[in-house]
């Protein structure tokens, strides 16, 4: 008997074996209750220059605001669909607008998300359409008050932030927001097939989730992307020397955020694009 595809069930290479574990998909079928989920994020907000940035922004994309800069180091603790392990994250987001079909968004665009994990890579780019590449990112050192994220490739570092002078505050009240945007591009196997209709917008709705604040800090931050060669980075220089390449006019905020509660992201959509 042939293989079959079960309808009710997802999906990932190699689809022979049967369905594949995910976020939102355990190995009996079940979805995993996210409501008490820890997470920390350690983050810092720049100023920057509007031209470079918008430089970075497909077709119906435009900067929402003042062109600041939002760079993230998140760890997920405890992971039901990882059997109890934990994962790191660093990401860059900017602020925009998207006007595509008959929607208009706003919200952060997540511009690259590396993780520390192949699992949640492969899940996050196939099933939807996040900007995810491969880095170490090791345990954030503390010392005192201060707290130091790192990102390295293969021995050199990319990437650090040291956070110092951290007080205990009150949550920052956040922007509303549909939701993170992504640029979802596969490419086409084709030749001659336009990279525009390779690519799609998608929308991670703003969480219902309510989030329990367990500690909320903030302090000075001084941080840095590494100038990387394409001997250094081979696959990844481009993106760090683009990052490392803006001008920091001013720190806007830095912050560390301990705090339960997480979402699968089984509610990602597609959404309208302008031709």
């Amino acid at each position: 008997m042939s293989f079959k595809f079960d309808s009710a069930s997802r999906y990932r290479m190699p689809v022979m074996f049967g369905p594949s574990v995910s976020p939102r998909q355990g190995p009996n079928g079940e979805q995993f209750d996210g409501s008490n989920a820890p997470f920390t994020v350690t983050s810092v907000q720049f100023l920057s220059d509007a031209a470079q940035l918008m430089s970075l922004l497909p077709e119906g994309f435009t900067l929402n605001g003042e062109p600041v800069v939002t760079v993230e180091h998140t760890i997920l603790h405890d992971l039901a669909w990882l059997a109890g392990r934990s994962y790191s994250m660093l990401g860059v987001k900017l602020p925009v607008i998207f006007e595509g079909g008959d929607e208009v968004l706003h919200g952060p665009l997540l511009t690259v998300l590396w993780e520390n994990r192949p699992e949640p890579i492969l899940s996050g780019r196939e099933e939807l359409g996040f900007n995810k590449l491969y880095c170490e990112l090791p345990e954030p050192m503390t010392v005192g008050n201060s707290r130091i994220c790192r990102a390295s490739w293969d021995g050199h570092e990319f990437f650090r932030l040291k956070l110092s002078e951290l007080t205990d505050a009150t949550p920052a009240k956040l922007p509303k927001s549909d939701g993170v945007l992504h640029y979802y591009y596969m490419p086409p196997l084709e030749p001659g097939t336009p990279h525009e209709e390779r690519a799609r917008v998608m929308l991670s709705p703003t969480p219902t989730l309510p989030v329990k604040v367990d500690l909320y800090q903030t302090g000075s931050a001084e941080f840095a992307f590494n100038e990387a060669s394409f001997e250094q980075m081979p696959t990844m220089f481009q993106i760090v020397n683009v990052l490392s390449a803006l001008p920091v006019f001013e720190i806007r905020g830095a912050s560390l955020l301990k705090a339960r509660g997480k979402g699968d992201l089984s509610n990602q959509r597609m959404v309208g694009q302008k031709r």
